[in-house]
C-alpha cells in the first residue's frame, strides 16, 4: 500500500469533509480490523422472541467501557447456552461501524464462555506476571500507621463486611473516623467503581490508611479483586492499602499486593485499630513498672548516701581536724627537737672552734711572756738584721704597747 493510500487528505476551513465521508472512512478503516477475539464480561443479554438475532452487552473488567455484540441464536445456544450476566466470555467476532449512526458493535460467529478453569489460569500467568514486575515484593510494603486519624473503606453497600469492620474498629476505639465509599463488589461494573473510589480515598489528605472489604463468595464473585488494573492501582497508592476480601482462604491478587493481607474483614478492623481497653492496661502496666523502677532507684540512692553519712568523715567531721591537729602537733615537736638538737650541735662545735682559735691566736702567746717587735710602719721583726742602730720600734705585750729605740 503506497503513502498516497495510507495518509488520508488534509483538509482545510475552505475545503472540510462531509460528516457522511468521515463516516464512510472511519468505517472502511475499522472495516480493515478484520476477525478478532475479544475478552469481557456480559454486562446484558436481550434475547427478542422470535427473533433469530441475539444483542449482548460486552464490559471491560477493568475500565467503564462497554460495546454491543450481536450474534445469532444459534452461536450463544451452540457456544454458551447457560450464558448469564456478569459471565466471562470470549467472542470471536469483526467490528462493524454503522456510519447512519455513528456507531460501533461486533458482529459474532462464535461465542466461548470462560469457566472456572481457564479462570484460574489467567489469575496464575497474571499473579507470575506481577511477582516478576515486583508487585508482590515485601521490601516495599508501606508500614500502617499505629492510630489512624481516619480509615478510607471501599466496600458494598449495606454489607456485611462494612458492619464487621466499622463496628469492631468502634469497639476498640470509639473515636476513630472512617470515610466509607460504596462501590459495586462483584459483576461487570466492580472494578471501574472500586478504582475510582480508591483514586478518591488516596487524594484525601486525611485518611491515612484505606481498607478493601468484601465477604466470602464464589471464585467467579471475587474476579474483580484479581484484575490486574486494580493490582497496580493499589501498588500505586500513596496511602497503605489493607485488603480484606473473603474468607482466610479466598486470596486475590490484590492480597498479594496490598501492604497488608487481613484473613476477613473483622480481623482487618484487629489489624488497623489498636485496642482501647487493651492499650489503657498496657499504659498502667508501663506506669506500675516505671513506678516500681523509680522506687528502685529512689531506694537505691537513699542507701548510699545513708552509707556516705554514715562514713566517720561525715559522721564526726571534727575527728579529721582533730587528727591533722595532732599530725601538725607532732610535725612541730619534730621540728622542734630537730632544730635543739642542730642548735646544740652547732654550739659545741663553735665552742671548740673558739678553743683551738684561742689556743692559737698571737694574744694568748703574749700572755706566756712573749712580745712581738714591729716597726712603726706595722712590719714584724723577726731578725737583728732587719734593724739598725736609732731605730725606733714598737714593742707589743700581752699588756700592752711601749717604745724602743736600738743602741746597737
Amino acid at each position: 500500500m503506497t503513502e498516497a493510500a495510507t495518509t488520508p487528505p488534509s483538509t482545510t476551513p475552505e475545503n472540510p469533509w462531509p460528516v457522511r465521508v468521515v463516516s464512510q472512512k472511519i468505517a472502511s478503516w475499522i472495516a480493515r480490523l478484520g476477525w478478532i477475539w475479544v475478552d469481557g464480561q456480559i454486562a446484558q443479554i436481550s434475547r427478542r422472541p422470535g427473533a433469530s438475532t441475539v444483542f449482548l452487552t460486552l464490559r471491560d473488567p477493568s475500565a467503564d467501557l462497554s460495546l454491543t455484540v450481536t450474534t445469532n441464536r444459534d452461536v450463544l445456544d451452540s457456544g454458551a447456552p447457560n450464558l448469564a450476566d456478569g459471565a466471562r466470555v470470549v467472542v470471536h467476532a469483526k467490528p462493524d461501524f454503522f456510519p447512519a449512526r455513528g456507531t460501533l458493535s461486533l458482529r459474532a460467529d462464535e461465542i466461548r464462555q470462560v469457566g472456572i478453569g481457564e479462570l484460574l489460569a489467567r489469575i496464575e500467568h497474571l499473579k507470575k506476571l506481577l511477582r516478576a514486575e515486583g508487585l508482590f515484593d515485601r521490601a516495599r510494603k508501606r508500614p500502617l500507621p499505629f492510630l489512624p486519624r481516619r480509615i478510607g473503606l471501599i466496600t458494598g453497600r449495606a454489607s456485611a463486611a462494612e458492619r464487621d469492620v466499622r463496628d469492631n474498629a468502634r469497639r476498640r476505639w470509639p473515636a476513630i473516623d472512617f470515610r466509607i465509599v460504596n462501590v459495586a463488589v462483584q459483576g461487570p461494573g466492580a472494578v471501574p467503581q472500586i478504582l475510582d473510589a480508591l483514586a478518591v480515598l488516596d487524594a484525601d489528605d486525611s485518611v491515612d490508611v484505606i481498607v478493601l472489604a468484601r465477604g466470602g463468595g464464589s471464585v467467579e464473585d471475587l474476579l474483580p479483586f484479581s484484575d490486574e488494573a486494580l493490582c497496580r492501582a493499589v501498588f500505586a497508592c500513596r496511602t497503605p492499602v489493607v485488603s480484606a476480601i473473603g474468607h482466610e482462604t479466598d486470596v486475590p491478587l490484590v492480597d498479594y499486593v496490598a501492604d497488608l493481607r487481613a484473613s476477613t474483614p473483622t480481623d482487618a478492623a484487629k489489624r488497623i485499630v489498636p485496642d482501647l481497653a487493651e492499650e489503657v492496661r498496657l499504659i498502667g502496666g508501663a506506669r506500675q513498672q516505671l513506678r516500681r523502677r523509680v522506687t528502685q532507684l529512689l531506694d537505691r540512692e537513699q542507701q548510699r548516701l545513708d552509707a556516705i553519712r554514715s562514713r566517720p568523715v561525715l559522721a564526726r567531721p571534727e575527728a579529721m581536724v582533730d587528727q591533722r591537729e595532732t599530725e601538725v602537733r607532732a610535725l612541730r615537736e619534730r621540728g622542734t627537737r630537730c632544730l635543739s638538737h642542730r642548735l646544740d650541735r652547732a654550739g659545741g662545735e663553735l665552742e671548740h672552734t673558739l678553743a683551738r682559735l684561742r689556743a692559737l691566736s698571737p694574744a694568748a702567746t703574749l700572755q706566756r711572756g712573749y712580745a712581738i717587735v714591729q716597726r712603726p710602719d706595722g712590719a714584724v721583726v723577726r731578725s737583728p738584721d732587719e734593724v739598725g742602730a736609732g731605730d725606733r720600734l714598737r714593742v707589743r705585750l700581752a699588756g700592752g704597747e711601749l717604745t724602743a729605740t736600738v743602741e746597737g
